[in-house]
């Protein structure tokens, strides 16, 4: 599998901001799926790149974007080439839950924190010594799988049916989800596995609709997570449709069309601004982000750009204080990024806040998600 560079006039762009490569001081690889099965999650956290913060205090950032063209062995070997090549002080990426998880090993060897923009929380759980250099831009599984266990108690729902990919985003949901529906009276009666790349999921769905279960559960990140849905539409499964955040993106209603009215998810607030209270301090944040986006690219971004961007926010917070401990470039400046990240207390992020610790590398609470709905082709809070 070939590495592929950002394309070149993109490439241009995002170099062109940045003063220069020889003045730049602090240096920062971001890997994207940007081509391949994740691409419509790759392509916004590509395109965030050129957003993210060029300057902190005295410090001038350089990113150095690649594609991993949604390959996990393509991914370690960006990682590899940003570490031993580039001698980044800091990873953002990559985009998929397994080329994140491969990646683990080789930043935590070199002692380079990874901002990881993924869905699983097995990225960052349970901790051990190497899984303290990564940080996790997304909200954990649990928080998201609580908030529609609740809605299903509530709708009456008795029997639910899974389906999800094969990889540890599916798997980590698997879990997550099976330990809640057990505590909340749920029977699991169907639980179903699938690949990213599958063009079909036909076996799988009969399986799923022969069981008969009140309400279905999608735990698949990006495009792949509409073909379950609207597979299941077409044999006419007339339950009600769960989906986990890694369904919230533009392409997921314009790919699914009236075949995913009415799902239910639980996802950032910026699928639903307009209907965010003002109050809500992650508000202006994310309508910031969303703006300069769309004046840079011509539209709004899916919400997976925003993690990129939020690691963003959470590096310029912590290089000023990394760079007491060392100058960039040096084992004591990584480790102290690293030790401040870890630190992190009351950030406000386009999609929550955060507030990590030694035990919670994600730092999401409850204010990192809210309820949404399906409804006339459009996102819509859930009330």
């Amino acid at each position: 599998m070939m590495l592929k560079k950002i394309p070149a006039a993109i490439a241009l762009a995002t170099l062109a901001s940045f003063a220069g490569s020889a003045l730049a001081q602090v240096k920062v690889g971001v890997i994207s799926s940007a081509t391949g099965p994740t691409a419509l999650v790759g392509i916004p956290q590509k395109n965030t790149v050129p957003l993210l913060p060029t300057k902190v205090g005295d410090l001038n950032v350089e990113y150095i974007a690649l594609d991993d063209a949604s390959d996990s062995t393509a991914s370690v070997t960006a990682v590899k080439k940003l570490l031993s090549e580039e001698k980044v002080d800091a990873i953002i990426g990559p985009s998929g839950s397994p080329n994140a998880m491969g990646a683990i090993q080789f930043v935590a060897e070199a002692g380079v924190p990874m901002l990881a923009p993924v869905g699983t929380a097995a990225v960052v759980l349970p901790m051990t010594d190497q899984k303290k250099w990564v940080f996790k831009t997304t909200q954990n599984d649990d928080i998201i799988a609580k908030a529609l266990a609740d809605h299903m108690v509530k709708a009456g729902v008795k029997t639910l049916g899974l389906i999800g990919t094969a990889d540890p985003y599916g798997e980590n949901w698997a879990k997550v989800m099976g330990g809640l529906a057990e505590a909340n009276g749920i029977k699991i009666v169907a639980s179903e596995k699938f690949q990213r790349s599958d063009s079909s999921v036909t076996g799988q769905a009969l399986k799923i609709l022969g069981a008969k279960p009140d309400a279905v559960l999608v735990t698949a990140p990006g495009g792949p997570s509409v073909l379950p849905q609207t597979t299941l539409f077409d044999m006419g499964y007339k339950g009600q449709m769960y989906q986990t955040h890694g369904a919230a993106l533009p392409d997921f209603l314009k790919l699914g069309g009236k075949k995913v009215e009415g799902t239910i998810l639980a996802a950032s607030l910026m699928l639903v601004l307009p209907e965010i209270a003002d109050s809500n301090p992650s508000k202006k944040v994310a309508a910031d982000y969303i703006a300069a986006y769309e004046k840079l690219h011509g539209n709004k971004p899916a919400t997976f750009g925003a993690n990129v961007y939020d690691a963003g926010l959470l590096l310029k917070q912590a290089i000023p204080i990394a760079a007491k401990a060392g100058k960039p470039g040096t084992a004591e400046f990584r480790a102290g990024l690293r030790d401040a990240l870890e630190q992190t207390k009351e950030l406000v992020g386009t999609q929550g806040v955060y507030n990590m610790t030694p035990a919670d590398h994600s730092g999401f609470d409850e204010r990192g998600r809210v309820l949404i709905t399906v409804k006339d082709g459009n996102w819509t809070l859930l009330k």
